[in-house]
């Protein structure tokens, strides 16, 4: 079995409904071989990182930077995986207010400092709630999920 772990900060119905989705979609029936993990950022950790064949990560824009959850899962975790998820497959969703790029930067920062590779550029949830954003999240998520069940991710 192939684990795709989900770190996704949720502090608001529709955060937490990005979540969900990304979670519901990855568990679908017809993929056999994996295994899906989903995690508030302060409840995971780098065991969680290690175990991981791919990783999607969702925070919120807060004051043009990466929630404060998910920068702690990050100061947690970093050190502790540096040399054990080089080239670990990874995506990100940012749900922003505003525009996202501060937030989308700084975690960006992080994955090239970790050596962690893209499966697809991330996403940026942009404005006032439209109901098309879990939609999007779900692609994401099925595309992660989808590549480890296929075995070209």
């Amino acid at each position: 079995m192939k684990r795709l772990l989900i770190v996704a900060h949720a502090p608001s119905p529709n955060t937490l409904h990005l979540r969900q989705s990304a979670e519901r979609v990855a568990c679908h029936p017809d993929l056999t071989s994996v295994e899906v993990v989903s995690l508030a950022p302060l409840d995971a950790g780098p065991e969680d990182l290690r175990k991981a064949d791919a990783v999607l990560l969702g925070t919120t824009e807060n004051l043009g930077y990466m929630s404060g959850a998910l920068k702690d899962f990050f100061d947690r975790s970093y050190y502790a995986v540096l040399d054990h998820t080089q080239g670990l497959p990874c995506g990100l969703y940012v749900r922003a207010g505003h525009d996202g790029t501060g937030t989308q930067r700084a975690v960006e920062g992080i994955v090239t400092g970790l050596r962690w590779r893209w499966v697809q550029p991330p996403l940026i949830l942009r404005g006032a709630w439209e109901a098309d954003f879990s939609t999007q999240v779900e692609e994401l998520a099925l595309s992660l999920a989808a590549g480890l069940d296929a075995g070209i991710i």
